[in-house]
């Protein structure tokens, strides 16, 4: 069976991926189709060894469509959505317009694929935060060994969680400070070349940022609603792959060699923890590649049942991307979904 692709959002970083990614993995597609705002209708993009020409959102008809993998931004998904939901085909939605609808199931495969079942009461599924999505696949296999209680996040997320414009101001900034040109920021709050910045999303009322609060409530969701979950986001000057450093408090006794020995074996993880110079991964390495990566594993000392890890993975891919390409693929794979050709 084939499924027509609908990826909506087709010209951003993410989209492009989306398309790369079902081209690597062979979805079951008798037809791909990019979709895009008005302004970038005509554009062309790739797909695998083809070339696709976007077509504009408004006047696109997806009543023929399967799968929509949409990366347009919260605003227009939540427009879209609904309308696109209303055809029979199904919604997978990269923004955070519905990851906290009681009635749109948020999922990580490797984490709570079972929920996913949920979809057919709006026809949509919510891919999480690209910050949350990694940290929940390195949290899961620990939480079901040893029961986790609470959890301390920083966050290392790369300019490119801030679309390609921050990207461009990643590298203009960088050109700037070696040819000694004035910089002034605009896509960030402060100048991002050579810096760090502890903010991330609008400022909360608590003081939190949202992309604090979305790591905190989608982890609940996903995982446990009784974990604690506590996060400090910041953006750093690397282009593509997030980072995190995590500190875990357990309800049952878990050592450092049992952690890693359960993360060897978990769905989507690679452990590369050797205590040596460059025993570790770093964003960089990450880029282009599909594993959630945990290093540094270690048990902390200061508190009953303690562990800290570094977790890293390219949050364009297993952030967004991949893990929308992933939840297709447990559609496909779970028969909850027949192709409206082939039903026809």
């Amino acid at each position: 069976m084939a499924y027509k692709i609908a990826v909506v959002g087709a010209t951003g970083n993410v989209g492009r991926e989306m398309l790369d990614i079902l081209d690597e993995r062979g979805f079951p597609a008798r037809e791909v189709v990019p979709v895009a705002s008005r302004r970038s209708q005509g554009v062309d993009v790739s797909f695998g060894d083809r070339t696709l020409t976007c077509q504009a959102i408004d006047h696109f008809d997806f009543s023929d469509v399967d799968i929509c993998l949409m990366s347009a931004g919260g605003a227009v998904s939540k427009e879209w959505s609904p309308r696109i939901a209303a055809k029979g085909c199904v919604v997978i939605d990269n923004s955070s317009a519905w990851r906290y609808d009681a009635d749109v199931p948020l999922i990580v495969p490797e984490v709570n694929a079972d929920a996913i079942t949920g979809f057919t009461r709006k026809n949509i599924i919510a891919n999480p935060n690209c910050s949350t999505a990694q940290l929940v696949v390195a949290l899961k296999p620990l939480h079901d060994a040893a029961t986790i209680r609470r959890v301390v996040v920083s966050t290392y997320q790369s300019v490119s969680g801030a679309g390609k414009d921050g990207m461009d101001e990643l590298f203009n900034q960088t050109r700037s400070v070696f040819v000694n040109d004035p910089i002034t920021p605009e896509k960030f709050t402060k100048r991002i070349a050579f810096n760090v910045i502890p903010h991330i999303d609008v400022f909360m009322e608590d003081g939190y940022t949202k992309e604090e609060w979305k790591v905190l409530a989608e982890t609940k969701k996903m995982l446990d609603p009784k974990i604690k979950v506590t996060c400090t986001a910041v953006r750093v000057p690397v282009f593509i792959g997030h980072s995190e450093s995590v500190n875990i408090e357990f309800e049952r006794p878990i050592t450092a060699e049992e952690a890693r020995d359960i993360l060897r074996e978990a769905p989507g993880v690679l452990v590369v923890d050797k205590h040596e110079d460059g025993g570790y991964v770093t964003p960089y390495e990450s880029a282009g590649e599909d594993a959630t990566y945990v290093s540094r594993i270690r048990e902390d000392a200061t508190i009953e049942n303690g562990l800290n890890m570094w977790v890293v993975a390219d949050n364009l891919r297993k952030g967004a991307a991949l893990n929308a390409v992933q939840i297709a693929e447990v559609l496909v794979n779970r028969g909850l979904i027949t192709p409206k050709k082939a039903a026809a």
